[in-house]
C-alpha cells in the first residue's frame, strides 16, 4: 500500500507534464456518519455479515476516494489509471492506504465493432447492474458485496458488439482471478458477459464464469493415498433491468456458484458441490427534482445445501437521496441484516446501522 504522501508525489509529476486535450483527471469521495443501533452479541462469530462492529459504536468513515487519470493516447488507444484509498486496507502504521485500482490500456476497435483491454479493469460480472443500481456509495452490489466476483481482475478481456444496431453485446474476459493482488498459482478465470437491450430503457445480461483450483484431498477416500477431487468453481448470473431516466428504475440480480466438492458433509460422510445463491431487488423513485427514494432487498445463502442450515441471510437498505448540487448527494440511510436460526434453535438479533452518507465528485 502506498501513503498518502506517495501519491500527492504523483499526482505533481503528473501534473507537471504539459497535459494534452485527450487527457483528463477526474475524483470523487463517499464517506458517513453511522451508528450501529442493534447488533447481536455474536455478531463476529457469522461469517460474511454485511453488517459488523459492536452495538452502540459509532464514526465517521471514507469508503472510497477515486483518483482517475485518462488519456486518449490516440484514435484506437485509450488508457487509465486510478488510485484507491478507504479503511479497509490501510498501511502499516494503521493509516488510510492507496491501492492501484484500475490499470489499462484500450485498444479500440481492434476489429469492426470490438475493443481489446489489458491490464487491471473492471471484470464484467456485475459491470451493468452496479451502473443500473446507480448508488455504489450507498452499497455494493450483492455479487461485489459477498466476494463471489473481485470488481477488478489483471488479464485481458475482448469486448464489443454482436451486431451492427449495438442491441446484442459480448464481454470475454481471462484473468487471473485475484483480483487486484499479484497472482499467486497457476489457475485462471475464464468469464463471459452476454447483453442485451430488446426496447428503449430495458437490459438484460448473462453472465458465467469457470475459475480453476487445486484438487483436494477427499477425506472420505479409502485408497491409498486418498484420492484427489476436482475444487474448480462454476458462476452463473441474470439481471434484468429497467431505467426511466429521471423519474425511476428498478433492476433484478441473482447468482449461483458452484464449487466441486467444497462442502464437507459429515452427516452423509461424503463431499459434495457448495452451491451460494443469492438475489436482489432494488429500485429508486424520484419524488421531486433533487429528491429520490431509495430501497433495496437482498437474500443470501452461502450453502444451499440441506445439510447446511442457518446461515442464510436477508439485508435490506433504506434511503433518502438528496442532491443540492449536481455533484454533491447528502444520504441518510438505514441498513438492517437479518439471520436464520441455527439448526439448535439459537437465534441471531438483527444488524441494524443508520448512516449519514455524502458522496461527492471533486474533479
Amino acid at each position: 500500500m502506498r501513503t498518502f504522501s506517495t501519491l500527492m508525489a504523483l499526482v505533481l509529476c503528473v501534473l507537471a507534464q504539459q497535459l494534452s486535450a485527450q487527457s483528463k483527471f477526474s475524483g470523487y469521495m463517499f464517506g458517513d456518519y453511522f451508528y450501529n443501533v442493534a447488533r447481536d452479541s455474536g455478531i463476529a462469530a457469522i461469517p460474511r455479515a454485511a453488517t459488523g462492529g459492536e452495538k452502540s459504536y459509532q464514526a465517521f468513515q471514507l469508503r472510497r476516494i477515486y483518483f482517475t487519470y485518462d488519456n486518449d493516447i490516440s484514435e484506437h488507444f485509450f488508457s487509465r489509471f486510478r488510485l484507491e484509498a478507504d479503511q479497509v486496507s490501510n498501511t502499516t502504521d494503521g493509516k488510510i492506504g492507496v491501492a492501484v485500482k484500475d490499470a489499462f490500456l484500450r485498444w479500440k476497435e481492434i476489429f469492426q465493432g470490438s475493443d481489446l483491454v489489458f491490464g487491471i479493469q473492471p471484470t464484467s460480472a456485475y459491470d451493468v447492474s452496479e451502473a443500473a443500481w446507480g448508488y455504489r456509495s450507498l452499497e455494493k452490489t450483492i455479487m461485489d458485496l459477498r466476494g463471489i466476483v473481485p470488481s477488478r481482475d489483471l488479464g485481458a478481456a475482448l469486448k464489443g458488439k454482436l451486431d451492427n444496431s449495438g442491441t446484442f453485446g459480448y464481454w470475454v474476459m481471462v484473468a487471473n482471478g485475484a483480483g487486484n493482488k499479484p497472482e499467486t498459482d497457476k489457475y485462471k478465470r475464464y468469464s463471459l458477459m452476454l447483453s442485451a437491450k430488446p426496447v428503449q430503457n430495458l437490459q438484460v445480461t448473462l453472465y458465467g464464469d469457470y475459475i480453476g483450483a487445486g484438487n483436494r484431498t477427499n477425506p472420505y477416500s479409502t485408497s491409498t493415498p486418498k484420492a484427489s477431487v476436482s475444487n474448480a468453481a462454476v458462476t452463473s448470473a441474470l439481471f434484468v433491468g429497467y431505467t426511466q431516466p429521471g423519474d425511476f428504475s428498478v433492476g433484478v440480480e441473482g447468482f449461483l456458484q458452484s464449487t466441486m466438492n467444497g462442502f464437507n458433509d459429515a452427516t452423509t460422510q461424503s463431499l459434495k458441490s457448495a452451491n451460494v445463491i443469492g438475489f436482489s431487488v432494488f429500485g429508486s423513485v424520484s419524488v421531486a427534482t433533487d429528491i429520490a427514494l431509495v430501497g433495496r432487498y437482498d437474500f443470501f445463502d452461502p450453502n444451499s445445501n440441506s445439510n447446511s442450515k442457518g446461515d442464510s441471510r436477508n439485508y435490506f437498505i433504506g434511503s433518502v437521496a438528496w442532491k443540492p448540487d449536481k455533484n454533491v448527494s447528502i444520504m441518510p440511510n438505514v441498513l438492517v441484516e437479518t439471520y436464520e436460526k441455527l439448526p439448535s434453535g439459537h437465534t441471531f438479533a438483527a444488524s441494524v446501522t443508520g448512516r449519514m452518507t455524502l458522496y461527492y465528485v471533486f474533479l
